[in-house]
């Protein structure tokens, strides 16, 4: 009898493999439908297109889904220089008597805030969620009303937050489509901790953690985000993927089973990131202080016209030739009645409001040289969103004020804000990343105002040539930190 080839039992290995996959993807799909508990989405996270929908604007418990706000908060809180990653968040007695998952920290003790943080994002430990929540709150139920107003301000318009954890509480709901929101604006307003989801194993200790997301290190593409269950929600998955210029956000909420669930993530992510767009023009922007959708790109979400345009992220440098494309403007948000113009300082200590916790202050500059230079410039005629038609060419107006030491040659921009002080903090932040890179470059901060609004362009000066620019924009987008490299 003769014995198949070496190739021909790899190709019916592979065959094999194809079908089983098939086979237990189209299971997933017959169970998902069958499923009250479930829906989905995935949104194109270059374009903010839904690629796929069901029951996307369903009410739906988020179960740990809620700790990817939580760490939201305390990014925020990071990034607002309000603690460090060093900074002890103490375990109170409420904390300590949470149900597991957690990591047992006795009432009294105390954890890093970057401890706290891996422990959410790989254990998914209840009781550290909750001694966040105090630290950064005041108390559990005014954090959740924290947590409740950034959800509105990012677009989760259908998200209530009762506690940190996702432990069930009544009248604590969303919907795939804000999960998807969440998603996004964790990956783009914070790139510098979005690395913190990818974490495989946590070391505590002499206790060793593993990451809930079984997906990690197994389909190609993933980096994060989050798992959750409880009886009330079921099985619950965020998966950003990125793979071959491609990007993409999919949602599972209720499946039966840990595997089900993850076999829908798999079939979504196999069917609908090869449809994802590989345009590198366009950029994805998600809105710290929108209210309606977080996304922008797409003709179906928009922008608010009040609030601050927030740091970006560049896919490729765009040459000097492109149009500067600012955001479209829409209504204000109900707690800004009045079309008054957005005040972050007031927000700010809104969200923080509490007897224990201080407004946070900007972040501190580092010991590099500070930003002198401020440039305020006319703003170039905006394009609608989704348009493929050209920009109409700037009209020839003289900038209201240029420093002396106004730069020439390549730059590059590593993000745009609404405040100076802001710009500067941005700039700090990056050159730390990068210092062999940046150590050595000058920086400045462009002003570009258009009626009351006023947007402040972060950037770094000094590149000998189009080369080296493109180089240092290279090495930032390796470290997920936004970059144009631009002709001045």
């Amino acid at each position: 009898m003769r014995t198949l080839s070496a190739f021909w039992r790899r190709r019916l290995v592979l065959a094999f493999t194809a079908l089983s996959v098939f086979v237990s993807a189209s299971a997933a799909v017959t169970e998902a439908s069958a499923n009250s508990k479930y829906s989905g989405i995935v949104i194109d996270a270059k374009t903010g297109k839904t690629l796929y929908s069901y029951k996307a604007d369903t009410l739906r418990y988020p179960a740990s889904l809620t700790k990817m706000m939580t760490m939201y908060m305390m990014f925020e809180a990071l990034h607002n220089g309000k603690i460090t990653k060093k900074t002890r968040i103490r375990i109170s007695k409420n904390a300590a008597n949470e149900v597991p998952s957690k990591l047992g920290i006795p009432a009294g003790r105390t954890i890093s805030a970057n401890d706290a943080i891996l422990s959410l994002a790989t254990k998914s430990a209840n009781d550290v969620a909750t001694a966040v929540a105090e630290h950064l709150g005041g108390s559990e139920a005014n954090f959740a009303r924290m947590m409740t107003s950034r959800a509105r301000s990012l677009g989760m318009k259908n998200t209530t937050f009762r506690n940190a954890h996702g432990l069930t509480a009544k009248g604590q709901l969303t919907t795939a489509r804000d999960m998807a929101m969440l998603g996004v604006a964790l990956r783009e307003h914070y790139p510098q901790y979005y690395g913190y989801f990818s974490t495989r194993v946590f070391k505590y200790g002499k206790a060793r953690y593993g990451n809930h997301n079984r997906l990690l290190g197994r389909v190609r593409g993933v980096d994060g985000i989050k798992t959750g269950y409880t009886r009330a929600s079921g099985f619950n998955l965020v998966s950003s993927v990125e793979d071959r210029d491609r990007s993409i956000v999919a949602v599972v909420i209720g499946g039966r089973s840990g595997k089900s669930r993850n076999a829908q993530m798999v079939k979504l992510i196999g069917k609908y990131l090869p449809k994802a767009s590989r345009r590198s023009k366009k950029m994805l922007v998600a809105s710290r202080q929108s209210i309606n959708p977080v996304l922008v790109a797409a003709a179906e979400i928009k922008l608010p016209k009040r609030g601050p345009v927030p740091v970006f992220r560049a896919r490729e440098a765009v040459p000097t030739s492109s149009p500067v494309v600012l955001a479209a403007a829409a209504a204000p948000v109900s707690q800004f009645a009045n079309n008054q113009p957005f005040d972050q300082a007031a927000v700010q200590a809104r969200l923080y409001q509490s007897g224990s916790a201080p407004v946070p202050s900007s972040r501190p500059t580092s010991a590099y040289a500070p930003v002198d230079n401020v440039v305020t410039a006319a703003v170039r005629p905006s394009v609608a969103v989704g348009s493929t038609a050209a920009a109409p060419a700037a009209p020839a107006v003289k900038p209201a004020s240029v420093s002396a030491g106004q730069p020439s040659g390549w730059i590059i921009q590593v993000g745009a804000t609404d405040s100076r002080q802001s710009a500067i903090g941005l700039l700090a932040s990056v050159r730390d990343k990068a210092p062999r890179t940046l150590g050595n470059k000058g920086t400045y901060t462009e002003a570009v105002v258009k009626g009351d609004e006023t947007l402040h362009r972060a950037r770094f000066t000094g590149f000998s040539s189009k080369n080296e620019a493109r180089q240092a924009c290279k090495t930032l987008k390796a470290k997920r930190v936004a970059c144009l490299a631009l002709n001045a």
